[in-house]
């Protein structure tokens, strides 16, 4: 594997059920990410986006195909991984359209609670959350509890959790859904920094037209087939 590559997918299938209630969602996806992009995930509800971003975490196990993060074959026709969550522990950062901070933590003891649980010092985890919360530009927040920040401002703290562990990938489900288009493109912009600056891979799912020319690829679902697009010629999100 190229060093530059931080996932790769090749002939990826996934479906549901058995028989005449076999539904196929996903049929031989191939594709590459590397490291310092950040990539849309565009398609229709219902055709898969979340089903393949969480087949990429190993949160949801395939059924066929072979699966790379980093340098390392994770799936093929099978885990070849003891234990997932390790591999999601160490290698990926998941965002999701809501924060889901917990509201009986401030700022920085959401983003260490995580790195903590993996064994890092509470010195340590705090160190990192300090540096994260300057990178994004809300150190100043970081006493506060969720609700007393704006929506732009828990994503961030969403973000800042995410790395919290270093990761190699960034898998991020409809992020900016929850935001209006000003906070969406400013929560877009700093996934691009991100991804370019800490050489991070970024997958992000969006139903938003508006941040895709932020975007350095667009990845779309059609017809069960994964599809890499270079720019936003013939892109339609339904």
């Amino acid at each position: 594997m190229l060093k530059k590559q931080s996932i790769r997918v090749e002939n990826l299938v996934k479906y549901f059920g058995e028989g005449e209630t076999r539904v196929d969602v996903i049929d031989g996806a191939s594709f590459t990410v590397n490291k310092g992009e950040l990539i849309a995930l565009i398609a229709p509800s219902g055709a898969g986006k979340t089903t393949l971003l969480m087949m990429i975490g190993c949160v949801t196990e395939p059924n066929e195909g072979t699966i790379w993060l980093g340098e390392e074959k994770v799936y093929e026709n099978g885990w070849l991984v003891k234990d997932t969550r390790s591999i999601r522990r160490q290698k990926i950062g998941f965002i999701f359209q809501a924060p889901y901070l917990i509201p009986f933590l401030n700022v920085i003891e959401n983003i260490t609670l995580l790195p903590q649980a993996n064994g890092v010092s509470q010195k340590d985890a705090k160190a990192k959350a300090m540096e994260l919360l300057t990178y994004l530009d809300i150190v100043d927040k970081a006493y506060m509890s969720g609700n007393q920040l704006s929506g732009g401002q828990n994503q961030r703290v969403a973000i800042a959790r995410a790395l919290a562990n270093n990761p190699q990938i960034i898998l991020a489900d409809e992020p900016t859904a929850a935001l209006d288009t000003e906070r969406s493109i400013s929560v877009v912009k700093m996934l691009k920094k991100i991804a370019i600056e800490q050489g991070v891979a970024v997958i992000m799912v969006t139903h938003d037209e508006t941040v895709l020319p932020y975007c350095d690829k667009i990845m779309e679902i059609v017809d069960k087939q994964v599809v890499m697009k270079d720019s936003l010629d013939d892109v339609k999100i339904i």
